[in-house]
């Protein structure tokens, strides 16, 4: 016989079993980061996040913010439809120009979220039974939510293991109609990147279609921060699509989904996610748009973004941590052995003004605890060194932590 549950209780079940537990020693999420930085700073003390995508440290540019003030006294503040249905603002194909040309591919089509590009793309674009979708073990969240909303076929293969993705193809590839690849050019949990060039041979062995999502790497990668192609040394004409966000890099937010010219024409009638959604508000595109040229004026700041992630994974490293396969570009992790170990860490950064959230149980696997450093042009080298130093300044776990946890994953 079905026991039938209320949703309270079902959703309390549920939040268990995903680690709430470890939130009875500390809750560490969902900070007020403006409250806490004015609080420090009312004792004298410097505080700083390590948690935040402003890779470039544009976020507070007074000309961005010049121009979102200006756009809102222009043009207000939101799109107000659709723009299939609602007509868009003159402020919107610019910016998919100009973000096209930025990356060597020749079209580009906004929508109002980074997370909501990937999903409805891959679900739209793999919408047969006999298509297939082929993705890394870790990819974000945003490409198995698109994977598992389509009808296709879904193979995952190891992470960053192309050998095994060659062998997966092989063996399958005949069986379907339409194949694609989906990888990352930073992978946000990891810090790691693809193997571009080989994937480009692998596509073309097995006449299958490529998708990049380059959420962490705009900016972040090559030399004038054009991403994967740039830093590995490959004409991004050959890539199907790139999808993006510009909620990182570009100090705003909403994403982008870039490709050829016929491609991008065909999903801005007909892409689920673009036609059924907003358009993005002008104030937000004024903002993108200027970040997106202050980052080819200024690239100072890109070369000081790897200059701090070096750094630091060099500094941590001196320390005995460790990093995983980060290359030391905008997100590197220091791993931990247990999840009570990361939350002990991350508040006793916190309570030393160092705002590190702690990632375990959703997004890694569970013998993957760490703390997820975002560096920033605006970090400095004393912030790197000094939060490196904190951590090896941290005194071992309580006995009552452990013990917290333990009833609270009991149900005490």
């Amino acid at each position: 016989m079905t026991k039938h549950k209320s949703l309270e209780d079902y959703a309390a079940r549920r939040f268990r079993f995903a680690g709430n537990a470890l939130l009875e020693f500390s809750d560490p999420f969902f900070a007020q980061i403006d409250r806490l930085r004015a609080e420090f700073e009312a004792q004298g003390k410097h505080f700083v996040s390590f948690a935040n995508y402003d890779y470039l440290g544009l976020a507070n540019h007074p000309r961005i913010r010049e121009e979102a003030k200006r756009e809102i006294d222009g043009l207000g503040i939101g799109a107000l439809a659709s723009r299939l249905v609602g007509g868009e603002r003159t402020t919107h194909k610019p910016f998919e120009a100009e973000i096209a040309e930025f990356l060597g591919m020749e079209s580009a089509l906004t929508l109002v979220s980074g997370y909501l590009s990937n999903v409805t793309t891959i679900a739209w674009l793999m919408s047969g039974k006999r298509d297939a979708i082929f993705i890394d073990e870790l990819a974000h969240n945003s490409i198995v939510a698109g994977a598992d909303g389509a009808p296709a076929q879904v193979e995952k293969f190891r992470h960053n293991d192309l050998d095994h993705l060659d062998h997966l193809l092989a063996r399958h590839r005949e069986e379907y109609r339409n194949v694609l690849i989906v990888v990352e050019g930073v992978y946000s949990m990891d810090g790691d990147t693809a193997d571009l060039p080989r994937l480009l041979a692998i596509k073309d062995k097995y006449k299958v279609w490529l998708l990049v999502d380059e959420a962490h790497s705009l900016g972040v990668l090559g030399a004038t921060g054009r991403g994967l192609a740039e830093h590995q040394g490959v004409d991004p004409d050959r890539i199907d699509l790139i999808v993006g966000t510009m909620s990182k890099t570009l100090a705003s937010c909403g994403g982008y989904v870039c490709g050829k010219k016929q491609v991008i024409d065909w999903f801005r009638y007909t892409l689920p996610g673009f036609v059924y959604s907003v358009g993005l508000s002008p104030v937000i595109l004024a903002a993108a748009r200027t970040a997106l040229r202050l980052m080819q004026e200024e690239t100072w700041r890109i070369a000081k973004l790897a200059d701090n992630a070096e750094l630091f994974r060099t500094v941590a490293h001196e320390a005995g941590f460790s990093t995983g396969p980060a290359i030391g570009r905008g997100v590197v992790p220091i791993l931990f052995s247990s999840d009570v170990e990361t939350m002990w860490a991350s508040q006793h950064l916190l309570e030393n003004g160092y705002y590190v959230p702690p990632v375990v149980r959703i997004g890694v696997p569970k013998d993957g605890p760490r703390l997820r450093f975002f560096f920033s042009a605006n970090h400095s080298e004393a912030e790197i060194r000094g939060v490196i130093q904190m951590l090896r300044d941290m005194p071992p776990v309580t006995e009552e932590a452990h013990q917290i946890v333990a009833a609270a994953m009991a149900g005490g």
